[in-house]
């Protein structure tokens, strides 16, 4: 899965080798690094460095974990299919529902713990945590703006790129923005980014797995995983995933804080009771 997210991310050679083991994972790990050098057509220093872009100490370390993948997915008795012209209503549902559940599962594999500590704990410090997305990715910012409106966090999130270029400016040392963009390439966003790098503030950058140009900008990267591909096109799995690092962040950050918090989700509870029953 690391491979696969990181593989736009790759020099030429780790991109043969990364492509020779996806296409041959049960047999790699039996594998020197000799032999994988030449099995993909590159050298050992190329293998060597796609195990330390894919996050791990070296080689040895790396098989241990794809031996570990490859057995994992012989159990998995649940198929993820993409979805075909003509396939039965049931068929879809089914594919539908499982890659939602398959985005879930695989982002919190690849979620670096220590990085969702350092952005909980920089929320919970900020005076202000504005939300940065476009399309798809703008309503899971919008969401995000009223999740943490219910515990009091002074908080901002627009559609308009115009109000969101004048927040990003207005930010300071000290406030926190999360930006959210699965390609980690989308135009507008970066130019908010680089805004926002100007200013201070903490960048948290909600993405996929490997380097891309936010993850770049980024002081602290969350990364997601999606299964998009052919009629799930249109950021289905990837926009699931995003909705679920939010809800990671706000439910953690509400717990750390639940004390200065409680009576604020009191209030927010109390005002939606009043709001259904005056309808």
């Amino acid at each position: 899965m690391k491979i696969k997210e990181s593989l736009s991310g790759l020099t030429k050679k780790e991109k043969l080798v990364a492509n020779y083991i996806l296409q041959f994972p049960q047999d790699v790990p039996k594998m020197s690094i000799y032999e994988l050098a030449v099995a993909s057509g590159t050298s050992p220093s190329a293998v060597v460095r796609l195990c330390k872009s894919l996050g791990y100490d070296g080689y040895k370390e790396f098989c241990r974990l794809l031996t570990a993948d490859v057995s994992a997915s012989r159990k998995d008795d649940i198929v993820y299919e993409d979805v075909r012209p003509g396939d039965s209503l049931s068929s879809i549902a089914k594919s539908v529902a499982m890659s939602n559940i398959r985005a879930i599962e695989s982002s919190l594999q690849i979620l670096d713990e220590a990085q969702l500590e350092q952005a909980v704990d920089a929320i919970s410090e900020a005076d202000r945590v504005d939300f940065y997305g476009v399309g798809t990715s703008c309503l899971v910012a919008m969401d995000a703006h009223s999740k943490f409106l219910r515990i009091s966090k002074n908080s901002n999130a627009s559609e308009d790129p115009h109000v969101q270029v004048l927040s990003a400016a207005t930010l300071k040392k000290g406030d926190v923005a999360v930006i959210i963009s699965y390609s980690g390439e989308t135009r507008d966003i970066l130019v908010i980014a680089d805004i926002i790098k100007k200013t201070s503030a903490t960048v948290i950058a909600v993405t996929k797995y490997g380097k891309n140009s936010l993850s770049t900008l980024a002081d602290i990267n969350l990364c997601t995983y999606s299964t998009e591909n052919l009629i799930r096109s249109g950021a289905m799995s990837s926009r699931i995933s995003q909705f679920t690092i939010i809800d990671i962040l706000y439910t953690a950050v509400a717990s750390n804080n639940y004390s200065k918090v409680k009576p604020h989700l009191d209030k927010s509870l109390f005002a939606a009771g009043r709001l259904r029953s005056s309808k």
